[in-house]
């Protein structure tokens, strides 16, 4: 499907965007994560038009979008998501995030909760049983082993987009972010999902976030690994769909 790339501005940041048309009674919102970039998305954004309209930006200092000068913490990346979607978003918000992303709409829910009514966790992080960097290196690279070429090959593409000293910083602020304090302020119907042989988000780890939020339903990705968003659309985007259909549903019923 066709999508437009366009540029947002706000605060002194540059974000490039990808626009995919679909209802413009909702909007998903997608944030990727350390290293990667809106192209990720590409094929999730695609199945997810049956029910909205998407939107995909690259966070600054990752794919298309430059650095600011400044370190532009997972404080920072919230509030200039929040802008994003208040100027760019119709009707009903899904917010997506994927591994650091999840980081990111965590923050967005709790402090602007009026901005979204549902949320989706991807494989959050920092697990805060291994909370190094040293760890969590050895985690991605456990994770890697045997992955196909596609996720290898568009992996590599995206990180050398980004400098390494913008990624060791963003990769410390991630280190110093703790999802976990977070997840009990969240109100928003949470989706919180896995994959199911993700070594940098073990199950224990994820099943303490999802008990964490006060409203939340948890699912694993069978088959995939830490970026299952990568190595096929299917079945994250269906799980996705399936899962604001049911909360549109149960509100519809208690209305």
């Amino acid at each position: 499907m066709a999508h437009a790339d366009h540029t947002f501005e706000h605060g002194g940041y540059t974000m490039k965007f990808s626009s995919y048309p679909g209802p413009t009674s909702r909007t998903f919102v997608l944030i990727h994560g350390i290293g990667m970039g809106r192209i990720v998305f590409d094929e999730v954004a695609e199945v997810l038009t049956a029910q909205g309209g998407v939107l995909v930006p690259d966070l600054p200092g990752f794919g298309d979008s430059p650095e600011p000068g400044t370190k532009a913490t997972i404080q920072d990346n919230a509030e200039l998501i929040e802008r994003f979607i208040a100027s760019q978003a119709t009707g009903d918000v899904t917010l997506v995030g994927h591994s650091m992303g999840t980081q990111i709409v965590a923050e967005i829910a709790r402090q602007f909760p009026d901005s979204i009514d549902t949320l989706v966790l991807i494989a959050p992080t920092i697990n805060r049983h291994e909370r190094s960097a040293t760890k969590q290196a050895a985690r991605m690279v456990q994770d890697l082993y045997g992955e196909s070429p596609k996720v290898l090959v568009e992996g590599v593409v995206e990180y050398a987009k980004t400098s390494p000293l913008w990624f060791a910083n963003k990769l410390r602020l991630m280190l110093d972010h703790r999802i976990e304090d977070v997840c009990p302020h969240i109100a928003t119907p949470t989706l919180v999902m896995r994959g199911e042989t993700d070594h940098v988000c073990p199950r224990d780890w994820v099943q303490e976030v999802a008990a964490a939020l006060p409203d939340a339903e948890y699912e694993e990705i069978p088959d995939r690994g830490h970026e299952a968003v990568i190595k096929s659309p299917e079945p994250v985007a269906s799980m996705i769909l399936e899962f604001v259909a049911r909360r549109a549903h149960r509100r519809q019923q208690t209305s």
